[in-house]
């Protein structure tokens, strides 16, 4: 028989027992605990014994060798078939819907460029409607469907990544997002939401390789363990753990599974206390706090995905933006959104914030903290308003014989004027160049001695406006400016930077001093962003994109004389009304793509990952993208690298976003093996750190150990655990990935010692002739620095020398250590820190 999972009676503390052919498994249900609620108290049975939540200390332990435990969920034949039936005909009606939207996409493009401008809009605007359905729908091949409730009315309801109905408009598969799949991810025994079975479907392709059950209403316990002849008393004190999971069974196999250096989704496997996040409501900012392993990342591109589903009107128009750490990490998390039917999100760092900017420099973080802190943003607002100058002597300008003077007393007021509208610094002058020619046209027509006539005095001002010594003291009064020039002159020039800030110190001031060639770097970004909200539109830019456009325009009327010319053209159409026709007859932008290459654009929503790292300026610039605050915001103030991150959330954001802001916690750590999670938070808890309390979901025997390295040897030790950790993760379909970690200098050791040892092929991807690449994730083996590492997870971690690391931040050797989902293994010279070396003394470890 197949797989029934049986509830305790206790409806507080449900758990499920799993009977399969020789084995019997616990999957539980205890309602998961709410961010900020106290610990879980113990409950108890009908027979007044306490029932106690065990894997809240002792999680499900995995001995190796590793391997995926789909087979701990297969059901019985029967059963397989009836769910393989469905599924194929799910598969069927997906690809009967490609079909036809590859077919509409085919017809409205044999309609060509020719008609109305509105007829060419229309059609663009369908072409672009089916290739993005076309793209969602080749998106959810894997896994379309992963679960079913049965429900008390008799009703049977299929989940899945996207919805889907039949040729007669009926629902035959409910997406993820929507409310009647909610009870999927909450239903509990306690709180069973009108289901009674919770079923989680195993696919491989578009096969059913397993079932896990999970029965939710009492009632229907009864029934079951009747039929079934079980002794629901018996094992109701048979000594099995309560895990605390939902669907424990999938969710095992997936932490599992090898990795395959990209982040997949979790939606089959969301947990309760994640799902209440995700369908969190979307106004003010939400700030998910969470400690290594606990899902922040998925739960906020799942939490992006249903905010798209929910708020789908609002959010199309103004997009959503989502911010990472770095560009490895988008990389890593690329494929997440698509598999969930979303292509149309803005992915981007804080340093590619500023469109034309691409940072390239490495600085101190020392210069990094000065350039984040809030004061910057006073130094770059009184270094744009010192470049509003009233001369200190008059300057006299001689006109066809007449002599007019540009006085220190009119620019001044002429100044004074242009401030009142608070415009932006390059739309103030305007205001400021039409009063001062005014005034001194006044003084021209005053000094001729007979009446002007107004067409004369529309030619006065124009002549005024091209002399070349008036054009020079206009602009040395109230220079046009452009962010990059203001933020260059402030570090390249140091009495510009003197004059700028005087909350400083000589010793911030030289530290922010470079040369007038040196690169962008990160830290500039939000400087840059700073000056431009400041200085607004340079019209000198827009003239430059005016004649660029006539340019492009230029040349597409001769491409198309010579199109005419070739095609023997009769005289009915023109080339100017040809190119006409073909102007924009591509695709329009879409929001996301037109959201990139717009500085001011505005979001409706923003989610920021890793967001313990952003300084008081990055936070600024961010918010400029977002004025409604509707953000999600990711982070663990304990994993903090940059001395300009957050140390905790309410002195980070309550500055920017005084109270409009919420917390929620995510508890548990389904990453990392307990041993190793352990060991790392001993370590930051001895560093100072605000550690997270978690509980770890599960266990790997030996997935912590200490290789103490002879010295001068320590490369060839690393080497010889990535020769080890290669032969023990999985490799089927390309998965299984380890990273070294350590810093910089040891990684180049080690990339030596592999070449030596004859294994620099591993620091490649597959097909790829080139390992220059060290954070290449696609690569068997990966050689990161700590912070190359934040966000990323790996089959198993080599962690070097972590006396080194801990020298650089508490923060960075937390983060390396808590990378692995299988196992740790640390090679060192020199003496462990305190709360790892005792880790290394325990046995087993």
């Amino acid at each position: 028989m197949g797989p029934h999972l049986f509830r305790w009676p206790h409806p507080e503390h449900a758990a499920s027992i799993s009977t399969t052919p020789g084995r019997v498994q616990v999957f539980p249900d205890a309602p998961a605990r709410q961010s900020g609620a106290a610990h879980d108290s113990p409950g108890e049975a009908d027979n007044g014994r306490p029932l106690r939540a065990c894997a809240r200390r002792h999680p499900v332990v995995v001995r190796p060798p590793w391997g995926n435990r789909s087979a701990d969920v297969a059901g019985s034949e029967s059963e397989l078939r009836g769910e393989q039936e469905t599924v194929d005909r799910l598969y069927r009606r997906l690809d009967q819907l490609r079909a036809q939207t590859r077919a509409r996409l085919a017809e409205v493009r044999r309609e060509g460029p020719s008609g109305s401008p509105q007829n060419r809009s229309e059609r663009d605007a369908f072409a672009t409607l089916y290739e993005d359905r076309i793209a969602q729908l080749e998106a959810v091949e894997d896994r379309l469907a992963f679960g079913r409730l049965d429900l008390t009315d008799g009703a049977a309801r299929y989940v899945g990544r996207i919805g889907l109905a039949d040729e007669d408009h009926a629902s035959i598969l409910t997406d993820w997002r929507a409310p009647a799949a909610q009870a999927f991810y909450r239903a509990t025994a306690a709180r069973p939401d009108g289901v009674v079975r919770r079923r989680h479907l195993v696919t491989r392709r578009r096969s059913v390789t397993g079932i896990e059950d999970e029965i939710l209403d009492l009632d229907v316990l009864a029934s079951v363990v009747e039929a079934d002849g079980s002794d629901a008393e018996g094992a109701r004190h048979d000594g099995l753990t309560l895990s605390g999971l939902s669907g424990e069974g999938a969710l095992l196999a997936s932490l599992a599974a090898g990795r395959t250096g990209r982040m997949s989704d979790i939606v089959a496997t969301i947990q309760a206390e994640q799902d209440a996040i995700i369908r969190s409501e979307l106004q003010g900012a939400l700030v998910v706090q969470g400690g290594p392993g606990t899902g922040k990342t998925a739960v906020a591109l799942h939490r992006a995905a249903f905010l798209l589903y929910a708020h789908r009107r609002m959010l199309e128009r103004s997009g959503v933006l989502l911010v990472g750490p770095s560009r490895t990490f988008l990389h890593y998390i690329d494929q997440v959104l698509p598999s969930l039917g979303e292509t149309g999100v803005v992915t981007t760092t804080v340093a590619e914030l500023f469109p034309g900017v691409s940072p390239t420099g490495v600085e101190d973080d020392v210069v990094a903290e000065i350039k984040g802190r809030t004061v910057m943003a006073q130094v770059i607002a009184r270094a744009v308003r010192q470049r509003q100058r009233v001369p200190a002597q008059p300057t006299e300008v001689r006109i066809d014989g007449t002599t007019i003077v540009v006085t220190p007393s009119d620019v001044s007021a002429a100044i004074a004027r242009a401030r009142r509208g608070n415009r932006p610094h390059n739309q103030a002058r305007v205001a400021f160049v039409r009063d001062m020619l005014a005034r001194l046209a006044e003084q021209y027509v005053a000094q001729l001695g007979w009446p002007v006539a107004p067409d004369e005095r529309g030619e006065i001002l124009e002549e005024l406006r091209s002399t070349r010594e008036i054009r020079i003291a206009l602009n040395l009064a109230w220079m046009p400016l452009t962010a990059q020039g203001l933020v260059t002159d402030l570090l390249t020039k140091p009495h510009r930077l003197a004059a700028a800030s005087p909350e400083l110190s000589a010793r911030d001031r030289t530290l922010l001093q470079r040369s007038p060639d040196a690169p962008w770097t990160a830290a500039d970004v939000p400087l840059l962003d700073e000056a431009a909200e400041l200085l607004g539109d340079d019209n000198q830019a827009a003239r430059a994109r005016e004649k660029a456009d006539a340019a492009r325009r230029v040349a597409e009327v001769d491409y198309a004389r010579r199109v005419l010319e070739s095609n023997g053209g009769d005289g009915l159409v023109s080339a100017e009304l040809l190119a006409d026709r073909f102007a924009g007859s591509g695709p329009s932008l879409t929001t996301a793509e037109r959201a990139a290459a717009d500085r001011s654009w505005t979001y409706g929503h923003v989610v920021v990952d890793e967001a313990q790292e952003l300084s008081a300026m990055a936070w600024r610039a961010l918010l400029r993208r977002v004025p409604t605050r509707s953000m999600t915001i990711v982070g663990d103030v304990a994993q903090t690298s940059s001395s300009a991150g957050a140390h905790s959330w309410r002195g980070t954001l309550e500055p920017v976003l005084r109270s409009s802001w919420r917390l929620a916690e995510l508890t548990v750590n389904y990453r990392t093996p307990a041993a190793v999670a352990d060991a790392a938070q001993r370590v930051a808890a001895e560093a100072g750190l605000p550690v997270s309390r978690l509980t770890s979901a599960r266990d790997v025997v030996g997935a912590l150990t200490f290789d103490r390295a002879a010295p001068g040897s320590l490369a060839t030790a690393a080497v010889d655990q990535v020769r080890s950790l290669l032969a023990e993760v999985p490799d089927d379909a390309g998965a299984g990935r380890v990273a070294v970690i350590g810093p910089r200098r040891l990684l180049d050791d080690v990339r030596a010692a592999l070449r030596d040892a004859g294994l620099e092929a591993v620091l490649r991807a597959p097909g790829s002739t080139s390992s220059s690449r060290a954070t290449d994730l696609d690569a068997p083996v990966s050689l990161l620095t700590p912070r190359e590492s934040k966000g990323l997870e790996f089959d198993a971690v080599v962690l070097l020398e972590p006396a080194d690391v801990l020298a650089t931040t508490a923060g960075d050797l937390y983060v390396a250590m808590t990378r692995p989902t299988r196992a740790l293994r640390v090679v060192h010279e020199r003496d462990l820190p305190v709360g790892l070396d005792g880790a290394a003394e325990r046995p087993g470890s």
